[in-house]
């Protein structure tokens, strides 16, 4: 009689933990995602002041202006993962342009408007590859919860779906092409 009870108590409390460490990690994918997002704002702004700054020693450059500033508004605008991280390739190739173009002016190179905004995007790149290792290893920590047994179980019956993880192209081809040592 008193395993009757034990029995449905013990596999009530056991969905009522997998279930609420869905929710967890699930909140911890958004919050993840969240900071990604303020990153990625953060390099946003930095960008009009580094073009303009770029603009006044090399004004014959304007494609790569108005590559830049559209590889910005397009990233701005993206809705989904996957936009995102194709917008952010398109982003990342413009500015690697827009600093090939300053290799060109000394005088820019040794401009220190020039050099903090180099140096605070940098940073910002820096913060965001950190916010999307954290995204991602809570990604992974869902998606494995999801896998699971009993856990996919449970996922499956509360709709709890796959999470993406946010890959950039360029990291993804670093990580393929072997180190090259020069001495």
């Amino acid at each position: 009689m008193k395993y009757i009870i034990i029995i449905p108590v013990a596999i009530v409390v056991i969905l009522i933990i997998i279930y609420n460490r869905f929710v967890r990690l699930a909140n911890r994918v958004a919050e993840a995602w969240s900071d990604i997002e303020v990153q990625m704002k953060r390099r946003y702004d930095l960008i009009p002041n580094l073009v303009e700054t770029v603009k006044g020693y090399a004004t014959h450059e304007k494609g790569v202006f108005e590559s830049v500033t559209q590889a910005r508004a397009a990233a701005m605008g993206a809705t989904s993962l996957a936009d995102h991280a194709k917008a952010e390739n398109m982003l990342s190739s413009t500015l690697k342009s827009l600093f090939a173009v300053s290799e060109a002016y000394p005088q820019l190179r040794a401009n220190e408007n020039f050099l903090d905004l180099q140096k605070e995007l940098t940073d910002a790149e820096d913060k965001i590859q950190a916010a999307r290792r954290f995204y991602n290893g809570n990604v992974r920590d869902y998606n494995t919860l999801l896998e699971s047994f009993p856990s996919n179980l449970i996922g499956k019956a509360f709709s709890f779906a796959r999470k993406e993880f946010f890959e950039l192209a360029e990291s993804q081809a670093a990580a393929k092409e072997p180190v090259a040592v020069k001495f």
